[in-house]
């Protein structure tokens, strides 16, 4: 008969392989016989913090503490737990506990500085993070944030070099190939294969790199997920676009898109914005005549005032992806948006599709936000239709998502809202970004406050 430990590990084991929910059962298994064990807490607790429960991890390791107050395992990611709920007080004291029982501990470091960097406080944010290079001076993940941390102040020089270090990361993506990573060489007369390292969004907002890159004299191959190509055979710069996964010509150099922001900053001092890329209404994607033209008539049908009169069409979309590591301070509720509903003349056209749609379905104001039908981006490809339905509207409000990114990359009216501490792409102050002209950014003020944003876009939409 396997020992408590032997249990544990096999559970740890189904834990470490995504199965949760099995993993769950098996530390279920040993505390329904040993009630008063604290490891077994502990694993649960971690096992819900991954299913993002976090609340139900914070229970139980504080269960965990009563039986064993020594513990700075528990400590620490109980303050993780915290954090994540936005409890920055308490998320502290227990992060302070781990590492006054455990001094050096570099996961409580980390912890720690990422707390009080999320909450706004990023100078004593920083200061934890070099306390965890006191312990560590080559840690990866370190440097990384550090990087991110470098790039939203717009410290450029130091961010860059800093947040190199992803590479060096878990997870991170390159092609098996041979072929050198460009590093800001003479691209005249030279082949150059390009790719998205992260997610759609940034695929996104990145691929732009491709004309900056065709300007300097490149040949220009273009990687991507095969869903993703319809969209982006209309960016400019682009030689030959390819599926992931296929044979690629002989190239002379290899780069991700982020890759190229990074090396043509150190050669120009500039971001490759491209700029040239936009004009009044326009960006560097475009959405299919055919395909505009079917949803123009859609709108036309669909969205219209009470009386049957045509009104603006304000598109919105409140959740991103539940999975990021981040989306507890970039996603809202639904219900966060309910002042714009109230603005006179304005129909709000649901964005959400997948994560956060059921929202829709909980009464309130949701019952008078539009829904387009079933099957959006199914047939042509990945945001096509989207892409169409962004340029029959008046203007687009969102939270940071990859709606945000195609409605500026479109050239689309879009207002983004942004947490109080927001990705490192939108720096850490100002209305506007030089990523996308059509952009406008609004900021929390206090962290997770998103009344006081969606009364200021409400207000601002109102006299628009």
């Amino acid at each position: 008969m396997p020992t408590v430990h032997e249990l544990l590990q096999q559970g740890w084991q189904r834990h470490q392989a995504g199965k949760l929910d099995q993993a769950i059962e098996v530390y279920r298994h040993v505390l329904a016989h040993s009630p008063k064990n604290a490891d077994a807490l502990v694993y649960l607790g971690i096992a819900f913090f991954d299913q993002r429960d976090f609340a139900q991890s914070v229970s139980v390791y504080r269960e965990a503490l009563v039986i064993r107050p020594q513990f700075p395992i528990a400590w620490n990611n109980l303050g993780n737990s915290l954090r994540m709920l936005g409890q920055i007080d308490e998320a502290e004291q227990a992060l302070a506990t781990a590492l006054g029982q455990q001094p050096g501990y570099l996961s409580a470091l980390k912890n720690r500085g990422t707390l009080w960097v999320w909450a706004g406080e990023i100078e004593r944010g920083l200061r934890w993070y070099a306390e965890g290079l006191q312990v560590d001076p080559k840690n990866a993940e370190l440097h990384r944030n550090l990087g991110v941390i470098h790039l939203l102040l717009g410290n450029y020089d130091v961010g860059w070099a800093e947040y190199r270090w992803r590479w060096a990361m878990p997870g991170a993506y390159r092609p098996n190939l041979p072929t050198p990573v460009w590093q800001g060489q003479d691209l005249v007369g030279k082949s150059i294969l390009l790719y998205p390292e992260q997610g759609r969004g940034d695929a996104i907002q990145f691929i732009r790199v491709a004309s900056v890159l065709k300007q300097a004299g490149a040949t220009v191959y273009v990687q991507c997920a095969a869903e993703m190509m319809p969209l982006f055979s209309s960016v400019p710069g682009i030689d030959l676009l390819l599926p992931d996964g296929s044979v690629v010509p002989p190239i002379d150099y290899q780069a991700s898109f982020l890759d190229v922001v990074d090396f043509w900053y150190q050669q120009t001092k500039q971001l490759a914005v491209a700029d040239q890329l936009f004009s009044a209404g326009r960006g560097y994607l475009v959405s299919s005549p055919v395909q505009s033209e079917t949803w123009a008539q859609w709108m036309r049908q669909h969205v219209l005032g009470a009386d049957g009169s045509a009104t603006r069409r304000i598109g919105i979309n409140w959740q991103g992806n539940p999975e990021h590591h981040a989306d507890v301070y970039r996603s809202m509720p639904l219900e966060s948006l309910g002042p714009l509903a109230n603005i006179p003349g304005v129909s709000l056209v649901s964005l959400q599709f997948g994560y956060g749609a059921s929202q829709l379905d909980e009464g309130g104001f949701a019952n008078s936000v539009v829904r387009l039908p079933p099957g959006i981006d199914s047939a042509a490809g990945a945001f096509t239709d989207t892409a169409a339905i962004l340029q029959n509207l008046d203007g687009v409000v969102t939270t940071d998502t990859s709606i945000a990114h195609l409605a500026g990359a479109l050239g689309v009216n879009v207002t983004v809202l942004l947490g109080k501490v927001p990705d490192w792409r939108w720096l850490n102050q100002g209305a506007d970004t030089p990523w996308y002209p059509s952009m406008r950014l609004v900021r929390q003020t206090e962290m997770g406050d998103w009344a006081d944003v969606v009364d200021r876009v409400a207000k601002q939409l109102a006299l628009s």
